[in-house]
C-alpha cells in the first residue's frame, strides 16, 4: 500500500509538469525537466501521510495484539470459571452426599438412643424386680433341716409308740429341729416338704414309722424282713402348717429300725414357701 502511494504521487506530478510545458507558462523550465520541487512536495506529503498511516498501523496492531491478549486472557478466565463451576458442583455433590450420610447416621444414632433408653427402662425395672425379690427373700425365713437317725444300728422294738430323736443333725438352718426333742417346730405359716427314710437288717423283724402333724396321724408305711438281708422303706409329704405347728416321727410300737454311720435312716424337711 505505502509503494502504491508512492507511485501515484509520482504520477500525478509528471502530469502536472507536463502541462506546465505546454502552456509555456512562465516557469522557465524547458520541455522535459521535472518539478523537482513539486515531487519533492509530493514526496514529503507522501511521505507524511506514510508515516500516519504507519503509526495508525503500528497502533491498530498494538490494539489487536491487546485484544487478542485480552480475548486470551477471558477464554482462561472462562476455563478457570467452568473449572471452578465444576469443582464447586463436584463439591456440592460431596456435600449433599455427607449431609445425606450425616442424616442417616443422625437416624441410626437416635435409633440406638431409643433402643439404648428401651433398655436402660427394662433393666431399671429389672432390678426393681430384683431388688423386690432380694426384699422378699431376705423377709422370707429360711428352713431347712436334715438328720440322721444314730450310729448306734438298731433302735427298738419297744412295747408302746415313741417318738424317733434324730440326734445326727446334718443341715438344721432357722433351728426349726430339735434333736433334743426329735420335733421339727414350723416357725412361718407355709408349705413345708418332709422325707423320711427308713431301714432294717434284722431277720424276723417288721420295721415302720409314722409322721404326725401335731397329734394327727398323716403318714405310715412299713415292710417285713424275713431274714433274706434287709428292707427299706421311704416316703414323702407336703402339709400346710401354721405357725407353732410340730411334725415328728414315730416309731411303731414292737418295731424296730436300724441306722449306722452310712446314715440309712433319715428325716429331712424344708420350708416351700410362706403364706
Amino acid at each position: 500500500m505505502r509503494r502504491a502511494a508512492v507511485f501515484l504521487a509520482l504520477l500525478l506530478c509528471l502530469l502536472w509538469t507536463g502541462a506546465q510545458g505546454e502552456d509555456g507558462g512562465g516557469t522557465g523550465k524547458k520541455e522535459g525537466e521535472f518539478d523537482i520541487q513539486g515531487v519533492k512536495a509530493a514526496l514529503d506529503q507522501s511521505s507524511s501521510q506514510t508515516q500516519m498511516s504507519t503509526d495508525v498501523w503500528a497502533e491498530l496492531k498494538e490494539i489487536r495484539d491487546m485484544a487478542i491478549e485480552h480475548r486470551i486472557k477471558i477464554q482462561r478466565l472462562e476455563q478457570d470459571n467452568t473449572a471452578d463451576t465444576a469443582d464447586m458442583s463436584s463439591s456440592e455433590k460431596e456435600v449433599e452426599e455427607l449431609q445425606r450420610e450425616n442424616a442417616d447416621l443422625l437416624a441410626r444414632v437416635t435409633a440406638s438412643e431409643n433402643k439404648s433408653t428401651a433398655l436402660e427402662a427394662r433393666m431399671s425395672s429389672s432390678e426393681k424386680e430384683v431388688e423386690e425379690l432380694q426384699r422378699e427373700n431376705a423377709d422370707r425365713p429360711q428352713v431347712a433341716f436334715s438328720t440322721g437317725l444314730t450310729d448306734a444300728g438298731s433302735v427298738g422294738p419297744f412295747t408302746t409308740d415313741i417318738t424317733l430323736k434324730f440326734s445326727k443333725v446334718f443341715t438344721n438352718i432357722g433351728q426349726a429341729y430339735s434333736p433334743t426333742t426329735g420335733i421339727f417346730t414350723a416357725p412361718v405359716r407355709g408349705v413345708y416338704y418332709f422325707r423320711i427314710n427308713a431301714w432294717e437288717d434284722s431277720g424276723q423283724t417288721w420295721t415302720g414309722v409314722e409322721l404326725f402333724h401335731n397329734d394327727q396321724r398323716k403318714m405310715r408305711f412299713n415292710d417285713y424282713n424275713d431274714g433274706g438281708g434287709y428292707v427299706s422303706a421311704s416316703n414323702v409329704i407336703l402339709l400346710q402348717l401354721e405357725k407353732g405347728d410340730v411334725v415328728y416321727i414315730v416309731l411303731i410300737g414292737n418295731y424296730s429300725i436300724y441306722d449306722d454311720s452310712y446314715n440309712r435312716t433319715i428325716f429331712s424337711g424344708f420350708l416351700l414357701y410362706a403364706l
